[in-house]
């Protein structure tokens, strides 16, 4: 047993011997991004600023879908008593202090009030339209981005493969596995970073669109209940 145990531990000196220590190496996406060539730093160079508009966008259209969707609870049942007492000014001054796209919906209703119902609803209609406009603006601008941005990181895929291969068939089948390494590098790390930045495009932009969904139904909700006070018998 003591003969085994003195054997054992001589071939574990030896190995260690003959073995230098290894030490774990990790790769930083920095030196992931410097190790892929000029070509893999240009597309995501262009990726980068793809995903700081990207996030810019996202957040100021949150910020201002948010506000617009602030409302008081009790604005309709104001406007009613507003309308029906006859005060029509009042009913536009609370309107203008609430200033959301729901109040401005309903200041324009409350303007064409003594002309027939269907020019009412036309305007109200034709406000609404312009209420969404500005609330989807520059959204179209994240979606395009969710699009293109994995487009461009497979655009740095096919240029880091054929580099690869143009090494390859420039060195007669015998390249370096160096030379060879940069055009792997570009094609992985592009293919990596367009998908990044369209998977953050993407799901900010449907974000974005659920909740501007909400607000366009806020406003069509508050619009038949105005086109209902009209109505009511006096």
């Amino acid at each position: 047993m003591l003969n085994f145990l003195i054997q054992e531990g001589a071939e574990e000196a030896a190995t260690q011997a003959a073995d230098p220590e290894t030490t774990e190496k990790t790769l930083s996406v920095l030196e992931l991004v410097m190790n892929g060539g000029l070509a893999a730093q240009i597309i995501i160079g262009v990726l980068f600023i793809l995903l700081f508009v990207a996030v810019y966008i996202y957040f100021e259209r949150l910020f201002a879908v948010k506000a617009a969707s602030k409302i008081n609870s009790n604005f309709m049942n104001q406007i009613r008593d507003h309308v029906a007492g006859g005060n029509i000014q009042g009913a536009k001054v609370l309107c203008a202090q609430q200033d959301s796209p729901v109040s401005r919906l309903t200041e324009k209703g409350i303007s064409r009030i003594g002309s027939p119902l269907e020019d009412i609803n036309t305007a109200i209609e034709n406000a609404g339209r312009l209420e969404v406009y500005k609330l989807e603006k520059n959204v179209s601008i994240l979606a395009t981005i969710a699009g293109a941005a994995p487009m461009i990181g497979f655009l740095g895929t096919v240029i880091g493969m054929v580099l690869a291969f143009h090494q390859l068939a420039t060195s007669s089948g015998q390249a370096e596995m160096g030379a060879l390494a940069e055009g792997i590098y570009t094609a992985m790390t592009t293919t990596v970073a367009g998908l990044i930045v369209g998977i953050i495009a993407y799901m900010g932009y449907n974000h974005l669109v659920v909740r501007t969904d909400k607000v366009v139904h806020q406003m069509e909700a508050t619009a038949v209940d105005f086109l209902d006070l009209l109505n009511e018998p006096a």
